[in-house]
């Protein structure tokens, strides 16, 4: 009982902290670093209380998909959190930082899938056969913690430090990229402030979707048709502030667009 209620009062804690727009204190200081079901039973919470609200579930976003991160952060694997239809910003158009909380931006390859998925875990063949096509895009990654003083409980009971997505415009088969190979660069405002490929997504995007899509199938929650599934950064990220354009380019997938406001 007394840690179904530390729960609650955490929750809340986050949620104040998003209705006020006011970042609070990190939550490791009361849970730690090691309680990882703790972490997503605060995520579970204020994710139902987004859904009371009338949003609906788009899809799942992965985090912790770089070696170097796990490795900073103390964890082995990589974290998700759950997407609302009310995350997302329409290719080449803008959003007020207004409506953000320290937000960065991040680019990423998106996958939509072609089919429910079983309540089992899939194989690597399995998965590129349920998937209808990747996009290009840019995550806008925000947190309720001060200062992005965060580690792994943190962000996990934070929605995995959700805030927007943007999606490209031109759906890609996948025997049409290299997924592994594909470059990426993001810049802002004209000038290159992040580059990678998709080998820094846990080797693969693919690779950092199948552990997803099994995690949930674990939990008992597979993903459904038409979901999207933010992969994973394949490189840096970069703050935003109003006034800011973003483009990012992928080989082999195009490119994708977001401004910011006052």
């Amino acid at each position: 009982m007394e840690d179904q209620q530390e729960i609650k009062v955490l929750a809340q804690k986050l949620r104040d902290a998003y209705l006020t727009r006011i970042p609070c204190s990190p939550l490791r200081e009361v849970i730690g670093v090691t309680d990882i079901e703790k972490a997503y039973a605060i995520q579970e919470i204020n994710n139902q209380r987004v859904l009371d609200n009338g949003a609906r579930v788009t899809g799942r976003k992965i985090g912790l998909t770089s070696k170097a991160v796990q490795k900073q952060l103390g964890v082995d694997q990589p974290d998700f959190g759950l997407l609302f239809n009310t995350m997302e910003i329409l290719n080449n158009d803008s959003i007020s930082v207004k409506e953000l909380m320290q937000p960065k931006a991040e680019a990423e390859v998106a996958f939509v899938l072609a089919q429910d998925l079983p309540k089992r875990e899939l194989s690597s063949t399995e998965l590129l056969s349920a998937i209808a096509y990747a996009l290009p895009a840019i995550e806008i990654v925000g947190s309720r913690i001060e200062n992005w003083n965060i580690k792994i409980t943190d962000t996990i009971a934070d929605n995995a430090s959700a805030s927007h997505y943007v999606l490209g415009h031109q759906p890609i088969q996948l025997g049409a990229v290299d997924l592994v190979n594909c470059q990426m660069e993001m810049k802002k405002n004209g000038e290159l402030v992040s580059q990678g490929s998709g080998a820094a997504c846990l080797g693969s995007p693919i690779n950092a979707t199948l552990w997803l899509v099994n995690k949930m199938a674990q939990l008992g929650t597979p993903l459904k048709k038409g979901e999207v599934i933010l992969s994973g950064a394949l490189g840096p990220m970069a703050a935003i502030a109003a006034g800011d354009s973003f483009e990012a380019s992928f080989s082999g997938l195009g490119k994708v667009y977001v401004h910011f406001t006052e």
